[in-house]
């Protein structure tokens, strides 16, 4: 009977903990050094990994009771899971590293009588790599092919610290009106989610193909970059996202412009913050007050002027012509300009370009207005930048009633941005909602006692938002770090 259930258990205690081991692979788009080396909660790893293991492991060595530390685990796991907002998506790539899990940990089993744990675990992700790594090779001559094909399509290709999708989404937006235009769905900006993007959903009659270029190690943007090879580069603002992966700004710079490395570059539009001198067919756009006047940068080419920012849109001038549209956030109308440089580029009058930005909706969770209960609800969850953030709060201010915010702070850069935050949040809120445990500590530093309240759990968030919001407040979600962060 013993041997039965430690059989047992043992294949749930494996399963149980091969499912902590990919859903932090997948947050971290398998990279197992970044699992390992910028979790920001290490702690995890001993609590659900390393001292289950080893008590597995000791207990079961010593006695045949080790099913008891399995169903111990069992119920430490589900309420982990119970508390994730990002729980392990089953792709296929996880079911196939589950097969493979059973099968090491069934032959271990059988063959050296031994309830092996970790072996199997690291057989069965290793041989993961591998079969993915044929997978892609496939994928990517697929793709290669449909784009050989597609031979007279156009192709943009869009990269930046902050702001990307939004100018994905701008650029897509404009270009219809003239052209079959499509993009990259969602935030899908690896080489990987482009190839399969390209072989699943690019429809055949496309004219233009906008795409969106992220990264995380230099290299990533040259990829894609080089893979795809766009006519036509957009470089937005370059700032401190993800600092953590690259050390330095001047890396964040040198990967982004990794763009440029394509064969058929026709024009290039890149943000002042990236330092770059104009050429031929690189142009650069900004504002004179963003220019740093130490540094010798020229002008920009393109200057954005006149920029006004309310609750309702946001308005610029480009090259003598105002445009507006109803688009939050004064960050926004560098994001609205460049686009609006790229429909130029590609054929498209004021005209046509006036009426596209009229119906240009916001993209969601990007200062997304929602009018709700007599609230002004400012949707800003899937932002995590220090500009785009600061920008949400000079816009909240602009309320007139009281103002109530819900944050976790930034996340992947130097305390100091939190700081800032913290302190800009202290001038203009009333109510400051910190979720999770991350930045609370700076953030009690430089807030009044009196205005903050910690969340304790995202599913206390409604309950919290009923005790202490009422009508006629401005309630601002910025940014929504997932519970593993």
């Amino acid at each position: 009977m013993l041997a039965i259930l430690n059989t047992l258990f043992y294949a749930l205690f494996i399963l149980s903990m091969g499912y902590y081991f990919m859903t932090n692979l997948q947050w971290y788009s398998y990279k197992l050094t970044r699992v390992l080396f910028h979790h920001t909660k290490i702690w995890w790893h001993f609590v659900y990994f390393l001292i289950p293991f080893a008590l597995y492991s000791f207990v079961d060595a010593l006695s045949p009771y080790a099913f008891v530390i399995a169903i111990l685990y069992l119920g430490l796991i589900l309420h982990w899971h119970r508390g994730l907002d990002k729980p392990l998506v089953f792709t296929g790539r996880v079911k196939r590293f589950v097969f493979a899990l059973i099968l090491f940990a069934l032959f271990i089993a059988i063959s050296f009588h031994y309830y092996a744990v970790i072996l199997p675990i690291f057989l069965a992700y290793f041989i993961s790599i591998f079969i993915e790594k044929m997978l892609f090779h496939g994928f990517q001559t697929q793709a290669q092919k449909k784009l050989d094909a597609m031979s007279d399509m156009k192709v943009i290709g869009i990269t930046a610290s902050y702001g990307k999708t939004s100018i994905k989404n701008y650029v897509t937006h404009l270009l219809q009106a003239k052209y079959n235009t499509y993009a990259t769905p969602r935030s899908v900006n690896t080489l990987g989610g482009v190839m399969i993007d390209i072989n699943n959903d690019l429809p055949s009659d496309t004219e233009v193909y906008v795409v969106e270029m992220g990264a995380r190690g230099e290299g990533d943007i040259a990829q894609i970059s080089t893979f795809v090879n766009p006519h036509y580069a957009i470089v937005g603002k370059i700032g401190p996202a993800h600092i953590e992966y690259f050390r330095t700004i001047e890396n964040i710079r040198n990967t982004k412009m990794e763009i440029l490395k394509s064969d058929r570059l026709d024009t290039a539009w890149i943000h002042q913050s990236a330092n770059v001198k104009t050429e031929a067919n690189v142009h650069t756009f900004g504002d004179l007050e963003g220019l740093d006047m130490r540094s010798n940068t020229p002008a920009p080419t393109f200057v954005i002027e006149d920029v006004k920012a309310t609750l309702d849109s946001t308005s610029f001038r480009l090259k003598g012509v105002s445009y507006s549209a109803k688009i939050l956030g004064a960050f926004n109308a560098m994001n609205l300009a460049v686009s609006v440089l790229v429909a130029k580029e590609l054929g498209l009058t004021d005209t046509q370009i006036q009426s596209q930005l009229s119906t240009l909706a916001p993209v969601a969770h990007r200062l997304q207005r929602i009018d709700a209960g007599g609230k002004v609800i400012l949707d800003d969850s899937f932002n995590g930048n220090i500009d785009g953030m600061m920008s949400a709060f000079d816009l909240a201010s602009t309320h007139q009633g009281r103002k109530v915010v819900i944050t976790p702070g930034l996340v992947e850069v130097d305390e100091s941005y939190n700081i800032q935050v913290a302190q800009r949040v202290n001038e203009v809120f009333d109510i400051v909602i910190v979720s999770g445990e991350l930045n609370y500590a700076t953030f009690k530093k430089y807030i009044d006692a009196d205005k903050l309240i910690k969340l304790p759990s995202k599913d206390k968030m409604q309950e919290i938002l009923i005790e202490h919001t009422q009508a006629g407040d401005l309630i601002l979600f910025a940014n929504d770090a997932p519970s593993f962060i």
